[in-house]
């Protein structure tokens, strides 16, 4: 049968990056993308797509079940892939509800919306829907020098309001699986960095900040460890879930690059070096701040299980994933300069970062 997708948050960063995956390996695909637009959410992340009559765009809220339910009955949708999400820590310390709000209680509207159309109206025959929700690796906590990469099985301990509202969202999405047997999938995934991801993350932001002369906040010491994913990765793990992985399951998903922060800072500021921009060395900017509230130290992921089941694995390591980024915003400063002016960004860094202080 074929596919018709539902992309909740389609207009964000790994859901703008996912669209045009799709698009490119499944050009017959039709996609509904729901997207309410907030700060993180853009418009211009969907510009040129390769299939754009392929491509619909709905503004609404994950939170108004009527509108989904409508959705997936008026368009006939039989898979939902669940990217929306609140989903900065940082952010998640200054105003907790709205995570509550987007990732808990939006979750929920959907499974709602997907249970009464899919198990009760019976669109479909049960065989041909499936539910995916994108989930992170935070809902893990965090690890210690020596501990073990995160499994499926790995107990969930969230440190953060935000992944407290993801791991709560994991827990919902399950147990309509159990509980009404709704087809499911879930995937966790590590850092995602790539083209247009809001220059709020570590990454784009270092970029941004180089090219202005602007400083390189640090938080701590910068030996926060995490596990890199570059995002044309993660759609492609999320496709081949959605394709051949096995209804209930959990998969992690990462991109087995594990550098410290600091690391990762020191190599964006050697290749901007490499391109004779202004500002060279770029490393003079760097700049320690104090560090995020509970700020987790390390985190891993162990890829076993998709690899196996699945065939998954990465393609880019973080050399080369890193010198495509630089370059992707490099080369695309409209979109850059349009997504700053549009959003909240100059208020949010200035709360975050500048009021942080140096150490």
């Amino acid at each position: 049968m074929k596919q018709k997708l539902l992309v909740t948050g389609g207009a964000g960063f790994i859901g703008s990056n996912f669209i045009r995956y799709v698009q490119n390996v499944s050009p017959q695909t039709e996609i509904i993308n729901l997207d309410l637009l907030t700060y993180a959410g853009s418009l211009e992340n969907l510009s040129n797509l390769p299939h754009p009559s392929n491509h619909q765009f709905i503004a609404g809220n994950i939170c108004d079940q009527t509108l989904i339910e409508q959705t997936l009955q008026e368009n006939n949708i039989n898979t939902i892939v669940h990217f929306a999400a609140e989903s900065h820590v940082d952010r998640s310390l200054e105003g907790p509800s709205a995570f509550i709000e987007t990732n808990i209680v939006g979750t929920f509207s959907l499974l709602e919306a997907a249970r009464k159309v899919w198990l009760v109206e019976k669109l479909f025959p049960l065989n041909d829907v499936l539910f995916h929700h994108i989930s992170t690796d935070e809902v893990y906590g965090t690890l210690g020098p020596n501990d073990p990469a995160f499994q499926e099985t790995t107990p969930y301990a969230p440190n953060s309001p935000y992944a407290a509202s993801k791991a709560s969202s994991d827990h919902l999405v399950r147990s309509y699986n159990h509980s009404f047997g709704l087809p499911i999938t879930i995937s966790n995934c590590s850092n995602n960095y790539g083209p247009y991801q809001f220059p709020e993350k570590l990454i784009p932001l270092m970029i941004l900040n180089a090219l202005t002369g602007k400083p390189l906040p640090i938080y701590g010491d910068g030996m926060q460890i995490r596990d890199w994913l570059y995002v044309e990765d993660h759609c492609e793990a999320i496709w081949t879930i959605i394709q051949n992985g096995s209804v209930g399951e959990s998969y992690n998903i990462g991109g087995c690059n594990q550098p410290p922060n600091i690391e990762i800072v020191k190599k964006i500021c050697g290749i901007l070096d490499e391109r004779d921009l202004p500002n060279t060395p770029h490393e003079k900017l760097i700049t320690y701040v104090k560090d995020r509230p509970g700020h987790d130290r390390r985190y891993a992921m162990n890829i076993e299980k998709i690899h196996q089941e699945l065939g998954w694995e990465p393609k880019h390591d973080l050399a080369n994933g890193l010198r495509d980024t630089v370059d992707w915003y490099l080369d695309n400063t409209d979109w850059l300069n349009a997504i700053i002016k549009e959003k909240d960004y100059q208020q949010w860094v200035e709360i975050n970062y500048q009021q942080r202080g140096r150490t």
